[in-house]
């Protein structure tokens, strides 16, 4: 019953939290890509994209994905932890995310199990993103839920 209430009172915002972490991660991964730093054959949205239907697929169409994917663990982040969106939690939630990540996507999109069949560096290289969702999701929601939750007026 509490996360329907949460999901209720704060799905619109945290949908805005999700949408807004996932571009700030954006602005930090597409030039990565395109600049030829991340050693990712290409962005593990977009293999995702392309394995799930089977196709190439264009970049924006992985970002669609990205933007799904992190504003929809964004909402369950806001709506399971409402009021204590601390740190360790969104630290908590990009570590699982991220051992989801190298032990199911990684060998989905033919990457291999921790992404080795491509090379180690992929271990390292997608922790960091996971890090700075967990950085991003936990100051967004400082900023975007701290004035009533400090009132404790309803949201």
């Amino acid at each position: 019953m509490k996360l329907l209430d949460n999901l209720r009172r704060y799905g619109v915002r945290a949908f805005g939290l999700g949408v807004v972490n996932a571009l700030l991660l954006s602005a930090v991964m597409v030039p990565a890509f395109l600049s030829g730093i991340s050693p990712f054959p290409e962005p593990p949205s977009l293999a995702f994209a392309e394995t799930l239907l089977g196709t190439r697929l264009p970049l924006p169409i992985g970002l669609v994905f990205h933007v799904a994917y992190v504003t929809l663990w964004s909402v369950v982040f806001v709506v399971t932890a409402y009021p204590a969106l601390t740190f360790l939690r969104a630290l908590g939630l990009g570590f699982a995310l991220w051992l989801v990540l190298i032990l199911v996507f990684f060998p989905f999109v033919g990457w291999g199990l921790l992404g080795l069949a491509v090379g180690p560096k992929l271990i390292v290289a997608s922790l960091i993103p996971h890090l700075l969702f967990s950085v991003f999701l936990w100051g967004l929601g400082r900023v975007m839920f701290a004035n009533r939750a400090l009132e404790g007026t309803p949201q």
